[in-house]
């Protein structure tokens, strides 16, 4: 029977290490030393499935270390991971998933901003959208819209 003290220090070093999987390079650092061929690894990587559940999961920093996690329940990927040019092949394509998605993501984020911008415009009316040259905009989104329209302007007439 742990102690509530090795309990916290277990679920903190499984959590650490179930990260890591997250990594080809640790994966075939894993591999080339022979780990995945020792049965009790194995099982343990079985036992480690328990992070999948949400209540676990939401700790996880590196979701896609739960992809891996699933991907070393079968040997034919165990085996194929030792080989080099499998991780690096993996690598890359998680490096190109990763700018994919965050070039996705600012595009979601500027588009949210602009459309947060356009209905605050829309909800105080033109007249009030619409301040006297050189006065302050009444709220910090239309300034940074004037501030931008002023730099397309002056963009234009260059």
């Amino acid at each position: 029977i742990e102690s509530e003290e090795q309990q916290k220090r277990r679920w903190q070093i499984e959590l650490e290490f179930v990260q890591c999987l997250s990594n080809p390079n640790y994966l075939n650092f894993l591999a080339q030393r022979g780990y995945f061929k020792d049965a009790s690894f194995i099982n343990y990587l079985k036992y480690l499935q328990y992070w999948k559940e949400p209540d676990y999961a939401k700790y996880l920093m590196y979701p896609m270390c739960l992809y891996f996690l699933d991907l070393l329940q079968y040997e034919h990927f165990r085996r194929e991971i030792v080989n080099n040019q499998c991780c690096k092949f993996i690598d890359d394509q998680a490096i190109l998933q990763w700018q994919h998605y965050t070039r996705k993501r600012i595009k979601l984020i500027n588009s949210v901003q602009e459309n947060a911008a356009a209905a605050a415009a829309a909800q105080n009316g033109p007249s009030e959208a619409a301040t006297a040259p050189g006065s302050e905009a009444a709220n910090p989104q239309q300034a940074a819209l004037q501030n931008g329209n002023a730099e397309m302007n002056g963009i234009a007439s260059s």
